[in-house]
């Protein structure tokens, strides 16, 4: 099926059709007859999920749960109208993200106040809510056993504090959202894969970050299944490559001078130059211009995620005066 990628133990990544081509995955586990939704995308990516669903000849009652890394709306906006067509199935959400899957209306205001509202309707349309019964939350140390297959929840802030990343025993590899950062196949390199750690702009932690991707490592995973885009090994080369770029994008930040816009063009051009750099470091063959196209949304909210970090760590600093 077309936008849909085959890996091993039964996974599928999904093209859930966000903004552009292999932006964003919905990953799909088959196992025993029985099938398990690792986030929805937006209500725009549902028809791809049961289209995919229907190819892997798994009927929409023998999914069993829909699995939410975090609740932004390019991993979570469909989670709802998924669940009205999926009428067996449980959602798993951090317990910092349940009540907004219950009552999206402070999600979507949140979302809006970065967007605007008339592009996060037409990214992503009308929420709709999730019956509170059909919510499981996604306590750190949670099992799930799905047909034999075991899948255990870690709590995984740094990105988001609603974060968790899902182990997958059977596939000895972690779906990590967007903990373990950004890797885009237009940056693969002889098969050879890169990554970029993605921030926020509401709950960035570089502390907490670091500790998630230094958990997960201890596990020894033999891949990571990233929302943006898909499957990754060399996982420990990768560990090491988003420990120095998160270190090097909070130098960039602390070293950024003014205020407001300002302050955000010059943290902005600071990530623009780190781009080069990792692209000459890492061998990227695609024309400078390409790779900022690329990567302009992302480094666009990274720039305010660093933004609002910085603020809330002045904000501290100003009360233990």
């Amino acid at each position: 099926m077309e936008g849909v990628t085959a890996h091993p133990d039964g996974i599928l990544a999904l093209d859930s059709g966000y903004c552009r081509d292999t932006l964003a995955a919905i990953h799909l586990v088959i196992h025993q007859g029985q099938a398990a939704v690792v986030d929805t995308g937006t209500n725009a990516s549902v028809p791809r999920v049961l289209a995919a669903l229907g190819a892997a000849g798994i009927p929409p009652e023998q999914v069993r749960w829909v699995m939410l890394t975090h609740i932004h709306l390019d991993h979570a906006g469909g989670a709802g109208s998924l669940m009205c067509a999926l009428p067996n199935a449980c959602l798993l959400v951090h317990p910092r993200g349940a009540r907004h899957m219950i009552d999206p209306t402070r999600l979507w205001e949140a979302t809006s106040a970065v967007y605007g509202a008339e592009q996060t309707f037409a990214l992503y349309g009308r929420l709709v809510p999730v019956a509170a019964e059909r919510i499981v939350l996604a306590e750190d140390g949670l099992q799930i056993d799905m047909g034999g297959r075991k899948f255990t929840v870690l709590d995984t802030p740094g990105h988001a504090r609603h974060h968790i990343c899902i182990w997958d025993e059977t596939a000895r590899a972690f779906f990590t959202g967007d903990t373990f950062g950004l890797s885009y196949r237009e940056f693969d390199v002889n098969g050879r894969a890169s990554v970029i750690p993605t921030t926020t702009p509401s709950q960035f932690d570089p502390d907490a970050l670091h500790a998630s991707i230094d958990r997960m490592l201890a596990y020894q995973p033999e891949a990571m299944y990233l929302t943006h885009y898909s499957r990754v090994t060399d996982v420990a080369r990768l560990g090491g490559d988003l420990h120095r770029l998160i270190d090097t994008m909070v130098a960039v930040a602390h070293a950024a001078r003014g205020e407001g816009v300002a302050r955000h063009v010059e943290i902005l051009a600071g990530l623009e130059q780190i781009v080069r750099e990792e692209a000459e470091r890492q061998g990227w063959t695609l024309p400078e211009e390409r790779v900022l196209e690329l990567l302009q949304m992302d480094l666009t909210l990274n720039a305010q995620g660093l933004g609002v970090w910085l603020d809330d760590c002045r904000a501290r600093s100003a009360e233990t005066a």
